[in-house]
């Protein structure tokens, strides 16, 4: 019996017949957990009679650091909205069933001049977060992306007010000006612009707004934020970086995560930077980005892709986990899983999870392959079943 850790006290629970994803192997074992947490791992038969998990794969809680779903439950349609808290739980509902155990929502901050995006509503879904998180309603355990569209009139004001109310476990500085990053073709940009029922005639005079003011507010906005999250220890992400110029800027405001670069370029330039760079769980599964972007798996075969985030389809981050070692040969699944658990938990200084190893947190995700699908049959979080 090999054995990692002999020490347990305390209310024991043991997971038998497993395919343990361990970081740098996978071994069929048991894992023993303790008063939530993970108190040993062995191979063999376990000390004691368990659940036995008939051979299905079992991995670390998933960390998920980017996804834009809670406001597809929140605004279902065009100009509809819905309940705040009813839609959180929703939300939350579909992240534990994703197999995601700690997830950073993403909030975002500033108004759009043209009145798109929930920037309004920023409070509103805050406070209902807050009041299911004091309620413990919630299956995951949730933190908070502030994503700062810098080209806002208001970005500076609302995210210093928000920091006074809530805590904020990441801060993204954004500039979806036309023209550039993301949408560096414009036409791209009015297909994306139209998706919220606009005639083109509006769009394009927003767009011209955009292309206008959108340097001026930058050259004041980003250097604000920056300081914000230097006052309060949050680490910085810069969206879309897409130039050497754009990393540089990022290196120079100590950014610690690079969130979906564009090209191959600005990924190789920060990971040599030192800066961890995410890409779309959903960008890997269908082949390329929806925006005409650099595709996910190239980051991987030239070794800088770190972490993956499921961005607006939450079942994605582990269907890419799985299926990586498979798209990209020499990436075998330890290193696959730690880009869903174990890197984004480090990058975001979370030390107690995303691995499996004795006296972590025990997060745990119950993996069954159904025509090479990854299902989720059952997840723990701190020991504790949620799904």
């Amino acid at each position: 019996m090999n054995r990692e850790h002999t020490s347990m006290t305390g209310r024991v629970e043991i997971l038998a017949n497993a395919r343990l994803v361990l970081p740098d192997r996978v071994e069929t074992g048991w894992l023993a957990v303790v008063d939530g947490r993970i108190a040993e791992i062995g191979t063999g038969a376990p000390p004691e009679r368990g659940l036995d998990c008939e051979g299905d794969t079992l991995v670390p809680g998933l960390v998920e650091l980017h996804t834009d779903h809670l406001e597809s439950h929140y605004a279902p349609r065009p100009g509809v909205r819905w309940h705040p808290l009813g839609a959180v739980l929703a939300y939350d509902a579909q992240i534990a069933a994703s197999g995601i155990t700690t997830v950073f929502d993403s909030l975002r901050a500033g108004t759009d001049p043209d009145g798109s995006g929930l920037g309004t509503e920023l409070e509103l879904l805050a406070g209902a977060l807050a009041e299911a998180r004091d309620a413990d309603l919630f299956r995951a355990e949730h933190r908070t992306h502030l994503r700062c569209e810098i080209p806002s009139t208001d970005v500076v004001e609302t995210a210093r007010a928000f920091a006074e109310r809530y805590a904020i476990g990441l801060l993204s500085l954004m500039d979806h000006t036309p023209g550039q990053r993301q949408f560096r073709d414009v036409a791209k940009y009015y297909v994306y612009a139209g998706r919220g029922g606009r005639s083109l005639e509006e769009i394009q005079r927003s767009t011209e707004r955009k292309m206008r003011d959108g340097r001026a507010l930058n050259a004041v906005n980003r250097p604000a934020l920056v300081a914000l999250a230097r006052e309060r220890g949050i680490p910085l992400a810069s969206h879309d970086d897409t130039t050497l110029a754009d990393v540089a800027q990022s290196r120079a405001e100590s950014v610690a995560l690079a969130e979906f670069p564009t090209t191959l370029e600005a990924a190789q330039a920060s990971h040599a930077a030192g800066i961890t760079v995410m890409m779309g769980a959903p960008n890997l599964i269908r082949g390329g980005s929806h925006s005409g972007n650099v595709a996910a798996h190239t980051l991987a075969e030239a070794g800088t892709l770190s972490i993956l985030s499921s961005d607006y389809v939450p079942a994605s981050l582990l269907m890419a986990a799985f299926g990586l070692p498979e798209r990209v040969p020499g990436i075998g699944l330890p290193e696959a899983i730690a880009t869903v658990t174990a890197n984004p938990a480090r990058a975001t200084g979370l030390t107690d999870r995303g691995r499996l190893e004795p006296g972590l947190r025990a997060d745990l995700v119950r993996v069954r392959l159904a025509r090479g699908v990854p299902v989720v049959r059952q997840v723990w979080r701190a020991g504790a079943r949620v799904v």
